[in-house]
């Protein structure tokens, strides 16, 4: 496809298209992700999670300045919470990241998630292989909030950095809940605050009494992101996860994970969407949904007998029952 040639050559707007497309869930991004996959596996993807308030944004703004004075170019993916109305991202073009309108190192892509399982579109691990393939070092992908639902993001990030703030009586909650499992690193923002010290001596014990490989001790870093303090030390630990990754082939399994886990995503989701398509083309599928509807059959003998049934599951996978 030219677009695809036109975005390997450095062309920004079809960067932006092919993003879109993928947005859109468009018949051509499988075309276009067997073009871009030959140039893909280079740039490294640093997730960034935790609670709203926590300072999330202004980071990830200073973190691409930092980048950016190292000579490294940085894509960026801004996860918003969707509009009730336009179904579109309710924060936009990110205006605390405007600084970055004019540079050409950096590309910033909002995404409404769509009420995405997880808090990450669909569309997140396709856009950063867009970036990875035009060129871009790192990509950053900042999600809405933190809690069960957002832990998927250890399926798409290299490294993993979850953020949390003194003075917030759920952080710590937070951290119990879950969210520390996925944790590569920790980061106190706005460490200037009072209770910064304890939270953070908090968190490194909870890091010490739940050390998950042997290989690497997740370290606690306290940032002040809006005075540019602590970023430097930041980055060096995002560095050294990478290296440890990289040195015990660590980084080359867990891509392998994501995209078998990925795969399986789509291939379900292809199925539920031919299904729910089916339910209504289909005579004897629409009558076994009635049927359990009705509670004449439950729900797990109706799944066993559509599944039992191949005439049934291989038409409408195919997407050729028609009504009889």
């Amino acid at each position: 496809m030219d677009i695809v040639d036109r975005m390997l050559a450095g062309d920004r707007r079809a960067l932006s298209r092919l993003v879109t497309l993928v947005e859109q869930e468009s018949d051509e991004v499988a075309e276009v992700m067997q073009q871009v996959q030959p140039h893909t596996g280079k740039a490294y993807c640093i997730g960034v999670t935790g609670p709203p308030g926590s300072g999330k944004s202004t980071l990830v703004d200073k973190l691409a300045l930092l980048l950016r004075s190292r000579d490294r170019s940085v894509g960026i993916i801004a996860l918003d919470p969707t509009s009730p109305f336009s179904g579109g991202a309710i924060l936009g073009d990110r205006i605390r990241m405007d600084r970055h309108a004019l540079d050409r190192g950096v590309f910033i892509r909002s995404m409404a998630t769509r009420g995405s399982l997880g808090g990450l579109a669909r569309a997140v691990r396709d856009t950063v292989r867009l970036f990875d393939a035009s060129g871009k070092d790192f990509c950053i992908i900042e999600t809405v909030g933190v809690g069960q639902i957002e832990l998927d993001i250890v399926d798409t990030a290299d490294t993993v950095a979850v953020v949390s703030m003194p003075e917030t009586g759920d952080s710590i909650q937070v951290m119990k809940a879950g969210i520390l499992e996925i944790a590569d690193i920790l980061v106190v923002n706005k460490a200037d605050l009072p209770g910064a010290e304890r939270l953070t001596n908090d968190l490194e014990g909870m890091a010490r009494d739940n050390q998950r490989e042997p290989w690497w001790s997740v370290p606690v870093v306290p940032t002040v992101a809006k005075l540019n303090e602590g970023l430097e030390g930041l980055m060096e630990k995002v560095e050294q996860h990478r290296k440890a990754l990289e040195e015990t082939g660590q980084l080359s399994v867990r891509r392998q994970e994501q995209r078998a886990k990925e795969l399986m995503e789509i291939v379900e989701r292809l199925i539920r969407d031919r299904l729910m398509k089916g339910k209504n083309a289909d005579g004897r599928l629409g009558a076994i949904i009635q049927k359990v509807a009705e509670a004449e059959l439950n729900p797990h003998s109706a799944a066993m007998e559509i599944l039992n049934d191949k005439d049934l599951v291989h038409g409408w996978l195919l997407g050729t029952n028609e009504n009889p």
